[in-house]
C-alpha cells in the first residue's frame, strides 16, 4: 500500500509538471494562465484547510496517551531518566543543526517561485514575541478557545496536565485512558485519510507553479532539497560519532545492522513501518529486549530526529522565501516551541506538515507558505523517516550500554 502510494505521489508530480508545462506553452494570455492557476489553487487551499482541521485533536490525543503511559519510565526509574535525557539532547542537536544549516545554505533567499498571496498582517510582529508574552501565552484561558484557534502550545500544556493526571491515578482512569487512546487512533486514521489527498494537492501545486513560471522554476527546489539532505548527512555523522563514543568501534556496525529497516523507512516514507524489523535487529546487535522494548516505542513519540530537523529547516526556509528575518531570540523561541510540539506527533508519514503549519501560525509567518514545500515534501519525508529510525536505534544502543545491557546475544536470544 505504501509503495503504491509512493508511486501515486511520484506520478502526480510528473503529471503536475507536464500539465503545468502544457498550460505555460499553449496559453499566451497571462490573465488566462492566472485563471487556470487559480483553479489549481482551489485544490491546494482545500488541503491546507484539512491540515489545519486535524492539528488540535491530533496533538491533544497523541500527547495525552504518550504521557499517560509514562509510568513505565517511573517504574524503570534510572533507565527512564537516561532515556529522556538522551532524547532531549538529541532533540536540541537535531533542531539546532536544522536551524544552523538553513542559515548557512539560505535556500529560501532569492527563490524563483511565486509566493502565495498574503495580507500585510501576515508579517512577523516582533512585539508579540517577548519572553513575558511567550510564557503567559503558554497557559490557555479556555481549552475550547485554544483548540478553536489551533493554539498549539496551549493545547500541549493542557495535554500535559491531562496525561499526568491520568498517570497519577491508581487505576489510571481506564475508561478515560481508553477513550484517549481510541481518539488518538481515530485521529491518526483521519490523518492518513487527509494525507491521501496530498498527491492531488502536489499535482495542483506543481501544475500551478509550472504554468505561471515555466519549467526553470523547478531548479529553485534543488538548493532546498540538496541542503536538507546535506543537513541530514551532518546529523547522521554526529549520531555515528555518538555511537562510537559510547560503544566503541562496534557502533559502526550498528549502521550496517539497521540498514534494512532504514531502507524500508526510506522507501515507504514511514518510520513506523520499520518498527518491527528495527526491534529485531537491535536485539541481534545485543540490546536487551527490555531496553529495546522500552526505548524504541518511546522514541517514536519523543525522538524523531529527522522530523525535528525538517521542522526548523522548512519553517525558516519559508520565512526566507517571504523575506522575513527572525532575530536570534525569536529563533530560540521557535526551537523551544518545536522542542515541545514535535513530541505530540507520532512518526506517521508527512505529520511534520502539521507541526510546521502550527509553527507558521504562531510566528505569524504566512501559513500559505506550506505550499512551497508541498511539492517536494514526499521526497524529503523519505529522508527524515530513515533518519528517525537511525536516531532511535542509536538511542537504544546508548541506553543499553549505560545500563550494562548491551552484549553479544546467544543464538537462542537472537531467534527470540
Amino acid at each position: 500500500m505504501q509503495r503504491r502510494f509512493s508511486y501515486f505521489v511520484a506520478g502526480s508530480m510528473v503529471l503536475g509538471i507536464l500539465v503545468g508545462f502544457l498550460v505555460n506553452q499553449n496559453i499566451t494570455d497571462p490573465a488566462q494562465v492566472k485563471a487556470v492557476a487559480g483553479g489549481f489553487n482551489v485544490v491546494t487551499d482545500i488541503f491546507l484547510r484539512l491540515i489545519k482541521m486535524i492539528i488540535a485533536p491530533l496533538v491533544f490525543s497523541t500527547l495525552v496517551v504518550g504521557i499517560a503511559h509514562m509510568e513505565d519510565a517511573a517504574a524503570i526509574g534510572r533507565v527512564g531518566a537516561k532515556t529522556m535525557g538522551w532524547f532531549i539532547t538529541a532533540s536540541v542537536v537535531s533542531l539546532s543543526i536544522g536551524l544552523i544549516m538553513v542559515q548557512l545554505i539560505s535556500p529560501g533567499v532569492g527563490l524563483n517561485i511565486p509566493l502565495p498571496d498574503v495580507t500585510a498582517a501576515s508579517s512577523v510582529d516582533a512585539t508579540t514575541l517577548s519572553l513575558k508574552d511567550f510564557i503567559t501565552h503558554l497557559v490557555p484561558k479556555s481549552i475550547v478557545e485554544a483548540m478553536a484557534n489551533n493554539e498549539i502550545l496551549q493545547i500541549v500544556v493542557f495535554s500535559i496536565f491531562v496525561g499526568t493526571a491520568i498517570a497519577s491515578i491508581d487505576d489510571k482512569a481506564p475508561a478515560v485512558l481508553q477513550l484517549a487512546e481510541q481518539v488518538s487512533q481515530v485521529m491518526l486514521k483521519i490523518t492518513g485519510y487527509v494525507m491521501l489527498f496530498a498527491p492531488f494537492a502536489i499535482f495542483a501545486a506543481l501544475a500551478s507553479t509550472v504554468a505561471t513560471q515555466g519549467l526553470m522554476v523547478l531548479l529553485s527546489y534543488a538548493k532546498f532539497v540538496g541542503g536538507f539532505y546535506l543537513s541530514l548527512g551532518v546529523l547522521w555523522g554526529l549520531l555515528l560519532l555518538a555511537a562510537v563514543a559510547v560503544v566503541g568501534a562496534r557502533g559502526v556496525g550498528l549502521f550496517a545492522m539497521v540498514r534494512e529497516p532504514v531502507l524500508l523507512a526510506f522507501s515507504t516514507a514511514s518510520s513506523e513501518a520499520a518498527y518491527p524489523r528495527t526491534l529485531e535487529q537491535l536485539q541481534k546487535f545485543g540490546v536487551s529486549r527490555k531496553i529495546a522494548s522500552f526505548v524504541l516505542p518511546l522514541g517514536y513519540s519523543f525522538n524523531l530526529d529527522g522530523s525535528m530537523m525538517y521542522c526548523t529547516f522548512a519553517t525558516l526556509f519559508i520565512a526566507q522565501a517571504y523575506g522575513i528575518e527572525l532575530s536570534i531570540g525569536q529563533q530560540i523561541m521557535m526551537l523551544l516551541l518545536l522542542m515541545i510540539t514535535s513530541k505530540g506527533i507520532a512518526g506517521v508519514p508527512r505529520a511534520s506538515l502539521v507541526v510546521i503549519a502550527a509553527t507558521l501560525g504562531y510566528f505569524k509567518i504566512p501559513e500559505a507558505g506550506l505550499l512551497l514545500i508541498l511539492a517536494v515534501d514526499h521526497l524529503l519525508d523519505m529522508g527524515r523517516s530513515a533518519t528517525n529510525v537511525v536516531g532511535n536505534s542509536v538511542a537504544s544502543v546508548v541506553v543499553a550500554k549505560w545500563e550494562n545491557q548491551l552484549e553479544t546475544p546467544e543464538p537462542e536470544a537472537v531467534k527470540s
